[in-house]
């Protein structure tokens, strides 16, 4: 069955109908390079709203480690997800599970990346460019997920419930991310997307 994470949470009625539709994570954005950033009092209430069995997921893009660290004391977050030039090594000081994105707006250039964090618990592949921050809507060539890594691969950028069903059975994902393709402003989520996307997911599943 693939995962499904959305991501951009910025209101707690959005994650509680992220959770009663299906979905198994839930992300929230610190980094101030995101429109879909929120501040501590935001993460610890939409995580304090959450049923059990929803993990929530914090993101970060080359942000100060004592950010990292202020944030983790707060939210207690279930994973850490790293989006910028972060090394492996600085991403596991932390002491947490953590996901790093890797920017496959390059296509097959990119995949080399995917062999720098054997530390990771899972790869977020994302169609933006590299060095530019995630959510951005963009979609790579789904035919470049590779198939022969140990860590679980998560597919992002650029998905809706139009494409998805699609993007599942060719890139057979562990898990699927999606912001922009679930709201109707940023950080805003529209019901009717996000019900319609899990739907396509799971029927694909």
């Amino acid at each position: 069955m693939t995962r499904i994470k959305c991501c951009g949470m910025t209101r707690i009625e959005d994650a509680m109908l992220a959770a009663q539709l299906g979905a198994d994570a839930i992300g929230v954005i610190f980094t101030a390079r995101s429109k879909r950033r929120v501040d501590i009092a935001q993460a610890r209430a939409i995580r304090a709203a959450l049923p059990p069995f929803v993990s929530t997921v914090v993101l970060f893009m080359d942000d100060e480690a004592a950010l990292v660290r202020e944030v983790i004391d707060a939210v207690q977050p279930d994973l850490l997800q790293f989006h910028g030039n972060e090394s492996d090594a600085w991403c596991a000081q932390f002491g947490h599970r953590y996901l790093k994105a890797i920017a496959m707006g390059d296509g097959a250039a990119a995949l080399p990346r995917l062999h720098d964090y054997p530390g990771a618990a899972a790869l977020l592949l994302d169609g933006h460019g590299l060095g530019e921050a995630g959510g951005s809507g963009k979609a790579f060539d789904w035919s470049l997920m590779p198939a022969d890594l140990k860590q679980p691969l998560i597919l992002a950028g650029g998905l809706t419930a139009d494409n998805v069903a699609a993007a599942v059975r060719i890139a057979r994902p562990w898990a699927v991310d999606v912001s922009s393709g679930i709201e109707s402003a940023p950080g805003i989520k529209d019901p009717a997307k996000m019900a319609a996307f899990v739907q396509a997911v799971r029927a694909a599943s």
